[in-house]
């Protein structure tokens, strides 16, 4: 089953956790597989992500969407991860052109140096006329190089957008999705720890777990449980664990949601599609759910509200 486990370590001011998406990814991967696999490269990047939104989202403690975007441009146009403040996530990519089999992070997204990760959060109680926050930052590391991957994009993004020290190890395949991050807390929450101290013994803690951390194979991560790899890496640290939440695959679309988008397209293009071929067919990139509305929907979509109900479209 899939896991979210969170930890601390005692007198330190260093948090973590560890999610591990077993069979609500590869719910994912079954959906998917209805309108046309991605190739192995997009499967494991989105995987990587979607390990990364749910961490992301359970270390904020958020109430709202965190969407986690990759704005490529290689032949991934548009990868995103959403997960909400109850651990539902979901994963889409925009895809054009072949992939080859060995391709990389930067192959996929950042092939011309103008990539960008974007991460927005979108309150569920947003009031009239806010807008979400959303940073941004180029898919550049540090030393001015390419990122190489989906954790030190991340890594990258909270230093830059969060000045928030932060160790990210993914992993993703076509069985599990999974991933560890290790974070420094400010030294104002640390109030276990004492006088002028705190700078010095918050840099030495962080830097060594964190280095812990980092030693934590992919594979490793993929095939053990949380327990093992905690043991494994911080058997010597004094660790605290809480109880562990359940991440699961969820989609917000709607037929509803379908409703509107074509009552904003307008009367006029809605019929000019049913020129063209019997039914409107709109499919959802996240969950792979079909929408069809044919010409009596259509019609009632548009029609004054008194006069019918809502069209109520056939959805596979």
């Amino acid at each position: 089953m899939s896991e979210l486990q969170k930890f601390i370590f005692d007198g330190m001011p260093v948090r973590g956790m560890i999610v591990r998406l077993t069979d609500s990814w590869q719910e994912v991967l079954r959906r998917r597989s209805a309108s046309g696999d991605w190739s192995p490269a997009v499967r494991d990047m989105l995987g990587q992500m979607a390990a990364a939104a749910t961490l992301m989202q359970a270390n904020l403690k958020f109430n709202g969407a965190l969407i986690l975007q990759v704005h490529g441009d290689g032949p991934v146009k548009l990868a995103v991860a959403e997960s909400m403040s109850d651990l539902r996530f979901r994963v889409t990519a925009k895809v054009q052109g072949d992939i080859a089999p060995d391709a990389r992070f930067g192959d996929l997204v950042n092939r011309h140096g103008e990539g960008r990760c974007a991460i927005t959060l979108d309150p569920s109680d947003r009031q009239p006329g806010q807008q979400p926050y959303q940073g941004v930052v180029p898919l550049e590391a540090p030393d001015g190089g390419p990122v190489g991957d989906v954790a030190t994009m991340l890594e990258h993004y909270m230093r830059q957008s969060e000045q928030l020290e932060t160790r990210i190890v993914l992993a993703a395949n076509g069985e599990a999705a999974c991933g560890l991050l290790i974070q420094r807390l400010p030294i104002e929450g640390a109030g276990n720890l004492a006088g002028a101290a705190r700078a010095e013994v918050d840099e030495e803690a962080f830097t060594r777990i964190a280095h812990f951390a980092s030693t934590l194979t992919a594979d490793e991560l993929l095939t053990l449980d949380t327990p093992t790899i905690l043991h494994r890496l911080f058997w010597e640290e004094p660790l605290r664990v809480f109880e562990p939440q359940v991440p699961r695959f969820a989609c917000s679309c709607s037929a509803d949601r379908v409703r509107n988008m074509l009552r904003n397209l307008g009367r006029d293009e809605a019929e000019a599609i049913l020129a063209e071929r019997k039914d409107i067919e709109i499919g959802c990139d996240f969950c792979g759910t079909q929408y069809r509305f044919d010409a009596v929907d259509v019609g009632a979509l548009f029609a004054p509200p008194t006069s019918q109900p809502g069209a109520t479209p056939s959805v596979h």
